[in-house]
């Protein structure tokens, strides 16, 4: 009887303090899963709000859940319909297939260095403030 009478006290102590994690911002597996879910969901409303097709959506958010994103996709192509509402062209264009990466930025050494091949004189004056001349 004891014991029962404890572990009552412990569970009102310390029940509170375990439901205080929602409100301190730690996250539990589920509510990032959830949270995931609804992004992706979200995505794929603004893409359907922004005339882009499925497959549009799913090039520019490779990291999205797919049936996610098709999920809000399709949810906001109902309401749009129901409300005979008209979409917004996009503004970022669709990328372009085998589409390289651009190239990284230069260093200001490797630009100085760019500069040196492309004018002499200028790289003989570098070398010299460099040197101390």
């Amino acid at each position: 009887m004891l014991r029962r009478c404890a572990f009552i006290g412990m569970a009102l102590c310390f029940g509170p303090l375990l439901t205080a994690c929602d409100q301190l911002g730690i996250d539990t597996p589920q509510k990032a899963a959830e949270r995931q879910v609804a992004d992706a969901k979200a995505v794929g409303s603004a893409c359907r709000h922004a005339l882009r097709a499925i497959e549009d959506c799913y090039t520019l958010n490779p990291k999205a859940d797919k049936a996610s994103v098709f999920a809000g996709w399709r949810e906001m192509d109902e309401y749009m319909r129901e409300n005979k509402l008209e979409g917004v062209a996009p503004v970022v264009p669709r990328p372009a297939p085998g589409a390289s990466k651009p190239a990284p930025k230069k260093s200001a050494d490797e630009e100085e260095d760019a500069d040196a091949e492309d004018d002499p004189k200028a790289a003989k004056a570098g070398k010299g403030k460099a040197a101390g001349h």
